[in-house]
């Protein structure tokens, strides 16, 4: 069973297109004109083994909030026409990844139901050009058409630029795990209601 989906989302705001392979190789190409999300998607596709092509054209020029939020839709709907009906797999991932200082751990379920929680405190406002104040507003895009609930927590840390990498690292790793077929799961919704 092959796990992949295309979504466009067109808007007065941004325009964005979004093709991904659930059981990839972890090969990312992204043209979004924000470089640093771009960085930080490339992350996922790596460490989770999640083959991402990702376009997208947006108000840049007011800033970068309406195109990244509508990229954290975008990639949820995909993802959530990717995964299918959840039969044999693990549902559940965690992953927690240091890097230097820092350390997050990020923890997801595919519930089916949107949630988040992500508590974390950045030292500064901004990364290079990139305003950490729309990390949030990504994932919030991504699980509320994902259908996911997950929680993000920055454990340690003091340099933003490695709080957001050991994030969308842990990310990656945690979708992947979730991702997963398990054995003794084969054919079964992992849930006491029979749907997810």
């Amino acid at each position: 069973m092959t796990r992949s989906a295309s979504v466009e989302r067109n808007t007065l705001e941004t325009q964005i297109s979004v093709t991904l392979d659930l059981d990839g190789q972890g090969k990312g190409r992204f043209d979004t004109g924000v470089p640093f999300l771009e960085h930080m998607l490339d992350q996922v596709a790596r460490h989770g083994l999640i083959d991402l092509d990702i376009s997208a054209r947006g108000d840049l020029h007011i800033d970068a909030h309406h195109t990244v939020e509508d990229l954290g839709i975008t990639l949820g709907q995909a993802f959530a026409k990717a995964v299918g009906d959840k039969k044999g797999i693990r549902r559940y991932g965690h992953a927690y990844v240091p890097l230097d200082e820092a350390l997050s751990r990020v923890v997801i379920d595919l519930s089916g139901r949107p949630g988040l929680e992500m508590p974390v405190d950045f030292r500064r406002s901004m990364i290079g050009e990139f305003d950490v104040d729309l990390f949030h507003e990504f994932f919030q895009g991504f699980v509320n058409h994902a259908l996911v609930t997950l929680h993000i927590d920055c454990i340690r840390g003091s340099n933003a630029h490695h709080i957001a990498e050991t994030i969308f690292k842990a990310f990656g790793r945690a979708l992947r795990m979730a991702l997963e077929e398990d054995p003794r799961l084969a054919g079964v919704i992992p849930s006491t209601k029979g749907s997810l």
